[in-house]
């Protein structure tokens, strides 16, 4: 008894953790058995009988696959509009020391304080004061608006853990301002750039609150989930996603390859 609360108390971070991923993973799991699945009626909720129907024609729902071609294509531009705003905003804001940078600070943060239906219903008043249809461009522009913050975030956190002196050093090899920042401050900043880019990628493509007070009759991919479960739950859905989730993996598992590669090959 002794050996086994010992045991435990060793490992309880660990037994924490996995607990806590299975948790994050399991509708994952549901999402990926119920893609194989043959339900009776219109609604996808109860197991029947294995199929592979719906990963052989993922785009037999009506609308469906022009309604995820939309949602990756405003995710698409989204996160680098954002990622290249982001990323000039974060290096301004710790580089520089300017006027109300402060007052700049707090706003933009201020999108990952703000509840999303209040950013929403702002954003549908502002566009509608000024005249502007809603549709492709205005879920783009509201799309940036929010991920902006995120990448900031990401960016600024990796310009401050770098080390002045290795731009230092660059300048007196007399590299110029432009070769310092392609060959020595853009690579140091480049994880921090990808993180929130596809951070940015993820929270554009997800979302549904802004986008469906902000679409007019544009249907994205999540505003067609939200439809379609009002009349049923075709089994495409789960295809869908259960690729992205697989790919979302793949992503990261390739990104820790690369990282593990580089850390070897570095002279110790």
């Amino acid at each position: 008894m002794k050996s086994a609360t010992t045991w435990l108390r060793r490992h309880l971070v660990v037994i924490a953790g996995l607990g806590t991923l299975a948790y994050m993973i399991l509708p994952n799991v549901v999402v990926t058995v119920f893609s194989f699945n043959n339900p009776a009626g219109r609604f996808n909720y109860a197991w029947q009988e294995f199929s592979l129907d719906a990963w052989k024609d993922p785009c037999g729902v009506a609308d469906m696959c022009a309604s995820l071609s939309l949602s990756l294509q405003i995710a698409v531009w989204a996160t680098i509009g954002a990622t290249v705003l982001g990323a000039a905003i974060a290096f301004a804001m710790v580089r520089y020391r300017f006027r109300g940078r402060g007052a700049v600070n707090s706003l933009i943060f201020l999108p990952m304080a703000m509840p999303e239906i209040v950013m929403a219903a702002s954003l549908l008043a502002l566009f509608l004061n000024m005249g502007i249809q809603l549709g492709f461009w205005t879920i783009l522009i509201a799309h940036v608006m929010f991920c902006l913050s995120f990448v900031v975030a990401a960016v600024k956190a990796r310009v401050l853990s770098m080390d002045p002196r290795l731009e230092e050093a660059a300048r007196d090899l007399y590299a110029g301002p432009v070769q310092t920042f392609l060959r020595v401050t853009l690579p140091i900043a480049a994880p921090g750039i990808a993180a929130g880019a596809l951070l940015s990628f993820a929270l554009s493509f997800d979302d549904f609150i802004i986008t469906n007070f902000n679409s007019g009759n544009t249907v994205t991919f999540p505003m067609f989930v939200w439809g379609s479960a009002q009349r049923g739950t075709p089994v495409q859905i789960n295809v869908i996603g259960t690729a992205m989730f697989v790919i979302a993996v793949l992503v990261v598992l390739a990104g820790q390859m690369v990282g593990n590669r580089r850390k070897k090959a570095q002279p110790k």
